[in-house]
């Protein structure tokens, strides 16, 4: 989950972060651009104060004309000392574009472009004041044109052409500062949203561990409630005391189990010894008494295994390091003369390898399914166990060659009172395989089932080779 909601909040916090940035950015290159051209409009305003009496070409002579070049020589000197200074290209043209003073020498108005349009723009007595926007990847120059004006009339334009590789500089150094602190705050935003999310998701992550534990037949696992929203650590309580509730009837219904086959045993025990007594009173041989018998000792034998599988699901596995083969050859060696008196060949290939398991509970498990595979195998052939080791687990395999299982009969087996329809003349109550899996499930280990070919079933014992989590 905090995979899937994690990016959501991070390109949620990106694009506030965006749809502020950009237009700061914005503001910035606007700002050093209008500080550019106020400038400049200062600039061309002085120089239009001192070409306002220089307005028509030099001609004649007198003090006039001389006052008149004087004039002029003032202006060209501070439009030359300008460019010099500044590197702005700047000049005063009359309205026939001819230069009244220029610098550098060789510039004058081009027939097009943007000098051309602010030079025509100020001849209608409009100052420029809102130059087309330069931005850092532009190598634009920034023209400003004012008006000469002499008696109402507009008698000559003055003309700036600035570089703006320096201004261009200020606002890339602005977008840097602007987007240094974006990624500042973005590395924060992410760093909150992590904190954001663990602290909001901790109880899921716990309330996760804790159901798949329960789920894993660990009921006494719990949810801690010390953090997160308030929301989810009412879901915590709620959860715990679900959980409490249903260990509790399961508790009661194991009891019930256990009390009900236990207080059964002795009334059953009462009735068979009165059956074996009325027994002496009939004929021998009577085929009606021995029915009942058979049918009172498969009761009893039902009632024990009913007690033992209430036992199981209850008890704790004693886990310690075991060595598999060993205990395998050991149950092969017992049973052997069981198969060996019915005419069943029992093959082991034991060799040693250690898991983590209860010997008590693994040697019952591997009695209920060397049982079941010899009981099952016809005579003349053979049943085998073999034990194996992987990286995670170590296995005992038991395969036999008798009849087997359906897919539909595969998927039942090892469900409790189950037997197979073409099995039920065969002595069993179908819960031995019931108590070995509760057995193997409270230390970690299972039982699975499969077809063994030609024909056979195949069935794994697994232990875990590392200590089961608590």
């Amino acid at each position: 989950m905090r995979t899937r909601l994690l990016p959501l909040l991070i390109v949620l916090m990106a694009a506030v972060l965006l749809a502020l940035g950009v237009p700061l950015a914005v503001s910035v290159a606007g700002a050093q651009q209008q500080k550019v051209v106020v400038d400049r409009i200062d600039d061309t305003a002085r120089f239009a104060a001192l070409a306002q009496f220089v307005t028509t070409p030099p001609a004649g002579s007198g003090e006039a004309s001389t006052s008149n070049d004087e004039r002029r020589a003032t202006l060209a000197r501070e439009l030359t000392s300008y460019y010099e200074v500044y590197g702005i290209r700047a000049g005063v043209f009359y309205r026939s574009d001819t230069p009244m003073a220029h610098a550098p020498r060789d510039w004058y108005l081009p027939e097009t472009g943007e000098v051309r349009d602010a030079y025509e723009e100020a001849f209608l007595s409009r100052r420029s004041h809102d130059p087309r926007q330069v931005w850092p990847w532009q190598r634009n120059r920034l023209v400003v044109a004012s008006p000469v004006i002499r008696d109402g009339d507009v008698v000559a334009v003055v003309v700036t052409d600035s570089p703006t590789g320096a201004m261009r500089s200020r606002i890339l150094h602005g977008w840097l500062v602007i987007g240094a602190g974006e990624i500042a705050a973005m590395l924060l935003a992410i760093g909150a949203a992590l904190q954001l999310t663990g602290w909001v998701l901790k109880p899921v992550r716990v309330l996760d561990t804790t159901t798949h534990a329960i789920a894993s037949g660990r009921l006494k696992s719990r949810v801690a409630v010390a953090s997160g929203p308030p929301e989810l650590r009412r879901l915590a309580r709620s959860f715990n005391e679900m959980a409490d509730n249903v260990e509790d009837v399961l508790e009661q219904q194991r009891a019930f189990v256990a009390d009900a086959s236990h207080q059964l045993r002795n009334p059953l025990a009462a009735l068979l010894l009165r059956i074996e007594l009325l027994a002496y009173e009939l004929p021998e041989g009577n085929e009606e008494i021995a029915s009942v018998q058979n049918e009172g000792k498969r009761l009893a034998q039902v009632l024990d295994d009913l007690l033992d599988l209430a036992l199981a699901e209850h008890s704790e596995a004693d886990l310690r390091v075991t060595d598999i083969g060993a205990l395998a050859a050991e149950r092969v060696a017992a049973w052997a003369p069981t198969a060996e008196a019915k005419g069943v060949r029992l093959l082991g290939e034991c060799p040693p390898t250690t898991a983590w398991a209860d010997p008590v509970t693994l040697s019952s498990a591997l009695d209920a399914v060397i049982d079941n595979a010899v009981k099952f195998t016809p005579e003349g052939e053979s049943v085998e166990v073999a034990v194996a080791a992987d990286g995670e687990t170590s296995t005992v395999v038991v395969t036999d060659n008798g009849p087997g299982l359906t897919d539909e009969e595969l998927a039942r087996v090892g469900d409790r009172f189950w037997r197979s329809g073409r099995h039920q003349n065969i002595k069993g109550s179908g819960l031995g395989l019931s108590i070995s899996r509760a057995l193997l499930a409270a230390g970690g280990g299972s039982l699975s089932y499969d077809r063994h070919e030609p024909t056979g079933l195949r069935v794994t014992v697994s232990v875990p080779r590392s200590r089961p989590l608590a």
